[in-house]
């Protein structure tokens, strides 16, 4: 490795933390290391409905063809740790409880990409993880993290409640050494998910997460499915909650990530209309879950919590234009009426 290149990784690296990011980790523009991994995920059927990861297989596996020439990969984490308890926002995963993590980390990454350009002349392509890039995986062999048994990234200071950014460039920079799997026996993840999403560790079944099925499954959930769900009403933090690694993490530093007020309570969520929620989310990452994604959830919390409190809301919701609204409204008025 070169004089001038070192100079120049040193030069990014203090470019990302310019920036505000909490850690940064190079490593080649290579396929990932996984690949087969992924490939075997995606036929055992463990994508559940998101298709365009399959879609999108072939860039995944192979970085140079988002970016020809591309010779580094730098990773970069955003922690969200939250600061405190906030009980309106228990029921949303921490990761969405503030600004769209998307606009935030872009604008950062753009920044990165076009310091690059700036002073290697090199080319540069920003992707977080709506691009076709195994970010994971990238990070992981970059020595971001180490990929644990709930197959989040995990970093010794930051657990895994951190965002993954990555910035492909052409520029030869020096890599980073991996970080070795610090997981050792621990299984608490695995035996706290409510749902046994895991088929085994270090594999994820999406048809049975929680996470998938309050934010990207479209239509009903299975009805073995719904009682499971539990509270959440986007999202699920509980393999991150039991891991050992997040309780010792710094609190993030990032102000937009911390909620702007209360959030309204499911009885509440369930009279928004289509430009209600629209104005309500705007700017969050919970409209990935649609309007009538994120009133069934709600319908379905309430019918978990079997209050009867909200009988006239559910009963309401059961005029809703949405038929996933009203099949969800009328599950949780059966579970409530059968109440103990």
């Amino acid at each position: 490795m070169s004089l001038a290149a070192l100079a120049l990784t040193a030069a990014v690296k203090e470019c990302v933390r310019d920036l505000g990011f909490d850690r940064v980790a190079i490593g080649p523009a290579t396929p990932p290391p996984h690949g087969a991994a992924f490939d075997a995920w995606l036929e055992a059927g463990h994508a559940a409905s998101m298709s365009y990861l399959a879609r999108g297989r072939d860039d995944r596996l192979d970085p140079a063809r988002l970016l020809p020439g591309a010779q580094s990969v730098v990773t970069v984490a955003l922690s969200y740790k939250p600061a405190g308890d906030e009980p309106s926002w228990r029921g949303v995963a921490a990761y969405a409880r503030g600004r769209d993590y998307h606009d935030v980390l872009r604008e950062r990454l753009g920044a990165l990409a076009e310091f690059l350009r700036d002073n290697a002349g090199a080319q540069a392509r920003v992707a977080v993880d709506t691009s076709a890039v195994l970010e994971r995986d990238l990070a992981a062999r970059a020595g971001l993290g180490w990929i644990g048994k709930n197959t989040n990234l995990l970093s010794p200071d930051l657990g895994s409640l951190f965002f993954i950014g990555v910035v492909l460039t052409t520029a030869a920079l020096a890599f980073d050494d991996a970080l070795p799997d610090r997981c050792g026996t621990c299984t608490a993840c695995l035996d706290a998910c409510p749902t046994r999403a895991f088929v085994a560790p270090y594999v994820l079944d999406a048809r049975r997460c929680i996470s998938y099925l309050t934010i990207e499954h479209r239509g009903d959930l299975d009805e073995a499915l719904r009682s499971e769900i539990g509270e959440w009403l986007f999202g699920c933090d509980v393999c991150q909650d039991v891991c050992p690694w997040n309780a010792k993490a710094a609190v993030s530093r990032e102000a937009s990530f911390a909620p702007a007020g209360a959030l309204a309570s499911p009885a509440e969520l369930l009279a928004l209309g289509p430009d209600a929620f629209r104005a309500r989310f705007r700017g969050s990452a919970m409209t990935r879950a649609k309007r009538a994604g994120l009133l069934r959830n709600a319908a379905l919390v309430l019918g978990n919590r079997r209050d009867a409190s909200a009988i006239p809301a559910l009963t309401r919701a059961l005029e809703d234009d949405d038929a996933t609204v009203r099949a969800a409204a009328t599950w949780a008025l059966d579970r409530i009426a059968s109440r103990p």
